[in-house]
Parts: structure tokens; C-alpha cells; sequence
């Protein structure tokens, strides 16, 4: 697994070194020396470092997860572009973002500077980057970013004429387990606060029962496995979810501050414990974004007779979930959607990381284990996905979606 770990390096909102760039410049000379700066052939470059269990500080808390295998080992095809902004152009998020090259060049000081952020963020060398991490950063994370700049913007032009401060913008991330997307966020949150906004980062993960509930849980419904541990609906706290998000939109003005939930999984041997609440990281206003990431946000309740020919210990599960869209969805207003073809994938993806965890000494799940482990979501993913992908989540505004579809190595491809 890599461990994500900050440059000691404090660059100020969208700011460039200032080698790299003169003070003053035409469009033509930027791009030709954006050019001659950035047109790199992929090289050999080591793989970030993996062993130590620490995270970037923000404010004082430790903000960065530890996730394994970021960067894939091979690339889509697309990726052999060896110019940075015709690279940048073949990106296959960029029709969906309304983008055209001439677009993008007149962005370029920012696509650049949020280049220099996440190779500062995830210790890479800008001028040395691999075919599969030029993929990653440009293609994916910051393609992304760009979209949600956006979709920020569109959200505080609703208030413009009052002299309140806007509510934060709730945008949902929707993508299956070992996708990529705490790391995503993790970007994301990263370039928000490099571009001097305020925000604040989420898991559906942080408002699972407590031992305790989760316990109850399962005794309620003996011999269901998707039951028997945390993870599918049923096995969240409503409640403290709703009244988490609903203090959260009111973080509008400075001084105000609130702790951010969060679940230990290790606990009680893996079973997992919310954490003590003294160990909640801080938040404070005025927030501008809220980014809420989860494995089953936006799935929607089916027939029963749908999810019984899936798997019959399912009809609880989708009983459960009629009442996440009003703790949940109706906070999202913008949703972020990681497509995958097969979700399969999930189970590959996980032993992955637990493959990488025992290399790096670290304890780890056995491949039975993790089949076990697995096999506990993929009745949820064949059911729900496909809705999902067709149709959206529920109370969707088009507008306000962006779709990633992506292989087998997490990389962002053209929609199918």
C-alpha cells in the first residue's frame, strides 16, 4: 500500500515556482513554454515509498489515508501522447467537462499548477512522471477537480444577491470498494485547500453502527451474511448521519467549528468500533464544499422479486435501504459516479491490497479471507449497479453528474 505523505513545500493557492514561468507573458509564449517544460516521454520512476503508517497534517490533524497501489503499473493506450497538453486534450473526461483545447490553454496556469500540488502531495517528480501517473493526474484526479470547480461556482451563483454566506456544496462520490476513490477524495480535499477553499471530507463508512448496534444487528437476523458485518444497508446510524450532514451545511461563517465522525476498522479484531469521539478531526467555517464518498451511495430500493432472484438474503437489505435517500442522497447535490465494468473487479482490487499490506509486514487478510470478505457486497453491486449506471441516483439533476467509467487498473476511459 502507499502511504500518501505531504511535501514539506507550502505553495500558495494555484501559485507556480517561479523558474518555471515569467511574470508576464502572452498566450503563446505560456504555451510554448508550457511545451518545452512538460512535452516528456514517460521514464522509469520508483514507486512511492509504501512503509510508513502516517498521512499528511492539516490544521493540525492527520487528513491523508493510507492507501495501496495508487498509481497503476500500465496505462490505456491513449496515454503514449507524449506532449502534457495534447495529452491533456485526449483525456476522456474532457467532453463531458464542455472542454476544448482552447479551453484548456486558456487554463493552462491552473491545469499546471494543480500538476505541481498532487506531484508535491504524492512525492512525485513533475518533470520525471510515468506514462500511468501522467494518466492518473491529469486524465483523472484533475479533470475532476476541474468539474467540481465548476459545479462549486453554479452552486454559489444561486446566492449571489444575498449577503449570507452560501451553504457548502454536498457532492456525493459514488464508486465500489478498492476503485480508487478515498484517494480521489483525498486529492480532491487536497486541491481545495491549496486553492484557498474550505472543506471538509466524509465517509458512509464513518456512520456505521456502533459495535455495540452492529451486534444487535446481527442477532436479529442469525444466518444472514450480508448482515453479519457492517457494510450493506441496515448497518449505517441514520440518525447520526442526517443530523452529522445537517450541522455540517451550517458551517457558513469563520469561528465556527464542528468534529468530523470517523470508524476505526480495527477494532475488536477487525469487527470494527465508531472511534472516540476525542480522536475526531476538526472542521471549520465557513465551508465552501463537503465531499461524501461511498461504495452504495445513490443505490436505490428494487422489486423484491429483482433483488430475491440476486440473492435472497437481500430482501432485508433492500427493505433497509428505502430510507437512505433522506439520510443520505437528498443532501447530495452534485454526485460523482466511478463506473466499472464488472464487479468482479472488487474482489481483485482487495486482494491486491491485502497482498501488499502482508509484503509490507503489516496484517492482512488471507485470500480466502478476502473472497469471504468480498462476497458479502457483490449481491448489492450486481442489484444495484445496474440502476444505478442506467438511471442515477434518486433526485438527480444530469447537469450535476459527472461519470467515470474505468479498466481494471482504476484508469478513466471513454464511456462505453
Amino acid at each position: 500500500m502507499t502511504v500518501l505523505i505531504a511535501s514539506s513545500r507550502s505553495p500558495q493557492p494555484w501559485s507556480l515556482p517561479s523558474s518555471s514561468f515569467p511574470s508576464s507573458r502572452s498566450q503563446t509564449s505560456r504555451m510554448a513554454l508550457f511545451r518545452s517544460l512538460f512535452s516528456l516521454k514517460p521514464v522509469h520512476h520508483p514507486s512511492i515509498p509504501g512503509h510508513a503508517n502516517t498521512g499528511i497534517t492539516i490544521k493540525g490533524r492527520v487528513a491523508g489515508p493510507v492507501v495501496y497501489s495508487l498509481f497503476p503499473k500500465s496505462s490505456a493506450l491513449v496515454s503514449s501522447v507524449d506532449d502534457l497538453f495534447d495529452f491533456i486534450c485526449s483525456g476522456p473526461l474532457l467532453e463531458q467537462l464542455g472542454y476544448t483545447p482552447e479551453a484548456v490553454a486558456d487554463s493552462i496556469d491552473k491545469w499546471l499548477a494543480c500538476g505541481v500540488h498532487l506531484c508535491n502531495l504524492f512525492q512525485l517528480n513533475e518533470l520525471r512522471l510515468t506514462a500511468p501517473q501522467k494518466m492518473r493526474l491529469y486524465h483523472y484526479y484533475i479533470p475532476v477537480f476541474v468539474w467540481c470547480e465548476d459545479q462549486i461556482s453554479r452552486h454559489c451563483s444561486q446566492f449571489a444577491d444575498g449577503d449570507e454566506v452560501p451553504p457548502p456544496l454536498v457532492i456525493g462520490i459514488s464508486a465500489p470498494q478498492g476503485s480508487g476513490k478515498t484517494t480521489l477524495v483525498f486529492a480532491l480535499d487536497y486541491l481545495f485547500r491549496r486553492s484557498g477553499r474550505n472543506s471538509a471530507t466524509l465517509s458512509i463508512d464513518d456512520f456505521y453502527l456502533t459495535a455495540e448496534d452492529q451486534a444487535k444487528l446481527r442477532n436479529r437476523h442469525p444466518g444472514n451474511a450480508l448482515l453479519e458485518f457492517r457494510g450493506n444497508a441496515g448497518s449505517h446510524d441514520l440518525p447520526f448521519s442526517v443530523s452529522t450532514l445537517t450541522d455540517l451545511k451550517k458551517l457558513t461563517k469563520e469561528g465556527m467549528k464542528m468534529n468530523l465522525p470517523r470508524y476505526d476498522k480495527s477494532a475488536y479484531g477487525g469487527r470494527g468500533d465508531r472511534s472516540d469521539p476525542s480522536t475526531w478531526p476538526e472542521v471549520e467555517g465557513p465551508l465552501t464544499v463537503i465531499l461524501f464518498e461511498g461504495w452504495m451511495l445513490g443505490f436505490k430500493p428494487l422489486p423484491n422479486e429483482v433483488v430475491k432472484a440476486v440473492d435472497p438474503q437481500l430482501e432485508i437489505v433492500n427493505k433497509n435501504l428505502e430510507a437512505y435517500y433522506n439520510a443520505w442522497d437528498k443532501f447530495i447535490e452534485a454526485w460523482i459516479i466511478i463506473k466499472i465494468r464488472d464487479p468482479t473487479c472488487v474482489y481483485q482490487w482487495r486482494l491486491q491490497a491485502e497482498i501488499a499490506m502482508r509484503k509490507d509486514g503489516k496484517p492482512g487478510m488471507s485470500n480466502e479471507e478476502v473472497l469471504d470478505f468480498v462476497s458479502r457486497y457483490l449481491p448489492a453491486y450486481k442489484a444495484y449497479l445496474p440502476t444505478l449506471y442506467s438511471e442515477g441516483p434518486r433526485g438527480l439533476n444530469p447537469d450535476r453528474l459527472l461519470v467515470v467509467d474505468i479498466d481494471d487498473e482504476r484508469n478513466p476511459i471513454l464511456a462505453s
